[in-house]
């Protein structure tokens, strides 16, 4: 043990300094290390001019909980889920406040997949929207309508915008 650190009665002065430093030590790395992370936003262009800001869902609590809980999205919010692996990805709306448009991606962007209209559910038991006929890698889930207004439709290629803060 470091002579600093044995005490035989009261504590010393250099005793208390060093537990003091790391005690703060402490306390910065788990603010570093626990931060919240900020929401990654990539912008969506569909082929007729649409566009969404989607809040990218990439981690396996947003990719659970997605919408769910939240009031509304902003008229041109959306909520960007992607997956690790392409595969039969299905979705349900548990919780939601709002209706949604559903929409899926491949890995080269091509909606192979389109649900309007997907009711949120407050039961425990809750429908799922999905798998598509093909594997997708993304879903998108807009405001209701969006797939109509903007015409979206299977074979529709999107580009994604990453914003570089």
């Amino acid at each position: 043990m470091l002579p600093f650190l044995q005490s035989k009665g009261a504590p010393d002065k250099k005793r208390i300094i060093f537990l003091i430093v790391m005690a703060l030590l402490l306390i910065t790395g788990a603010l570093m290390f626990n931060a919240p992370e900020q929401t990654e936003v990539i912008s969506i262009a569909f082929p007729n001019g649409g566009m969404l800001n989607a809040e990218v869902a990439d981690t396996p609590e947003k990719l659970l909980f997605g919408l769910a809980f939240r009031t509304a999205l902003p008229p041109d919010g959306a909520m960007l889920y992607i997956f690790d692996e392409s595969g039969p990805h299905r979705v349900w709306t548990k919780e939601f406040q709002f209706p949604v448009d559903v929409i899926w991606l491949d890995e080269s962007k091509v909606v192979v997949h389109v649900v309007k209209d997907a009711m949120p559910c407050m039961e425990d038991r809750c429908p799922w929207y999905g798998p598509p006929p093909r594997d997708a890698r993304y879903v998108v889930e807009s405001n209701v309508g969006f797939v109509d207004q903007e015409q979206v439709k299977v074979g529709d290629t999107v580009k994604f915008i990453l914003h570089v803060s």
